[in-house]
């Protein structure tokens, strides 16, 4: 009872001290937080100073995406795997979707579906790329689970042919209108969140032990409280809105005097900065010799934009956009999201892996940048 009283009194001020510097610690990107404040403060003063703003918007997002990342597993970790499955799926990407909403908001479609797009590519080939360089480099040999590798590799095939079939009928086809796109589009969203429903439903409940070994993130080190986690995410959530408006107001300024177009911000720049707190905990895992958690988040992320992040966007679109969104991408796109899930098969297809698959994985994301950046698509009809 004693110590019980001691610790009550005088643990709680200190401990809380001492949670914020170890999570600093832990999460060095976390020091970017000063920006937020001085990029919403500068919108305020100099508006007009779009490249200056679209910087520092940058900068600003990354540490609240990693503060979503914990407060999301914080608060998913109290809800069971159910529940948590599903929390994981409408927030473990929910940087990506603030920033994209407030893009469809100002009908910048081309910059959503760029960063869709982005995402989806960036996830199978940059993050899990570089977690089998990075792992590979310190360990000679990986092994990870291949069946949650495949399982995951083919829900973004799935939802690869999803958004093939808008364009090619499109580009084949020049006699159906735009409205006949707006309902495929429709139809093909609510099928993809049924099927992710489903495929969560699969990997959680009916067939779990296949996916056992799919990562344990919270073993070395515990989740915040529930409270905490909650404050958390409410208020992130919120700076992240404010903050990813300014970034889409002074995009399209900004990218020109970068020498950049839309469609590059999207695909490149929206998409590494939103998984940054992401590609960090991949990263980490694979130095620490856990591939396989590595595996499952830069595969399951990816899944989670492509089934179930771009459909909500096309049904909000009907909502808060000018006009609704469809699936209908640039040819290009399509094309480099079937190589990156390609790709992501034929690495993850044994089980193993070692430093050079990174490199490769690396180079194929390499040489898709370097084509946005020299010669961009035009924007889809």
């Amino acid at each position: 009872m004693h110590n019980f009283e001691e610790r009550g009194a005088a643990a709680p001020p200190r401990s809380a001290i001492g949670a914020a510097i170890a999570e600093f610690r832990r999460t060095p990107l976390l020091a970017l937080i000063v920006f937020v404040p001085v990029v919403i403060l500068l919108e305020r003063v100099s508006p007009e100073a779009h490249t200056l703003l679209f910087l520092l918007s940058v900068v600003a997002i990354v540490p609240l995406a990693a503060l979503l990342s914990r407060a999301t597993e914080a608060v998913a970790a109290k809800t069971g795997d159910a529940v948590g499955g599903l929390l994981n799926a409408t927030l473990g990407n929910l940087t990506e979707l603030v920033i994209s909403l407030a893009a469809l908001q100002a009908g910048q479609y081309l910059l959503v579906k760029a960063s869709i797009a982005g995402a989806i590519v960036t996830n199978t080939l940059f993050m899990l790329g570089g977690a089998f360089l990075v792992g590979g480099l310190k360990h000679h040999l990986q092994e990870f689970n291949r069946v949650n590798a495949r399982f995951q590799a083919s829900l973004l095939f799935l939802a690869t042919i999803a958004i093939l079939v808008p364009s090619l009928i499109s580009e084949v086809d020049r006699a159906p209108a735009a409205a006949f796109s707006q309902q495929l589009s429709l139809g093909l969203a609510i099928l993809l969140i049924i099927v992710y429903a489903l495929g969560m439903l699969f990997s959680l409940r009916t067939h779990r032990e296949l996916f056992a070994s799919s990562g344990h993130a919270e073993e070395e080190e515990k989740p915040w409280p529930l409270p905490v986690g909650t404050v958390v995410l409410i208020v992130v959530t919120l700076l992240v809105a404010m903050v990813s408006e300014i970034f889409v107001g002074s995009v399209q300024v900004a990218a020109q005097h970068l020498g950049m177009t839309p469609a590059f911000v999207g695909f490149i720049v929206v998409a590494l900065v939103g998984g940054a707190a992401e590609m960090t905990s991949a990263f980490s895992a694979a130095r620490a010799n856990r591939l396989d958690l590595s595996v499952s988040i830069a595969l399951g992320s990816a899944a989670q934009i492509a089934l179930f992040v771009a459909p909500v966007l096309v049904l909000v679109s009907y909502f808060v956009g000018p006009a609704p969104m469809s699936l209908q991408f640039w040819p290009g796109a399509v094309a480099m999201m079937l190589v990156a899930t390609m790709a992501a098969t034929l690495l993850s297809n044994g089980g193993r892996a070692a430093w050079y698959a990174g490199v490769m994985a690396l180079a194929v994301y390499a040489i898709f940048g370097l084509t946005l950046f020299l010669l961009p698509p035009g924007a889809p009809s």
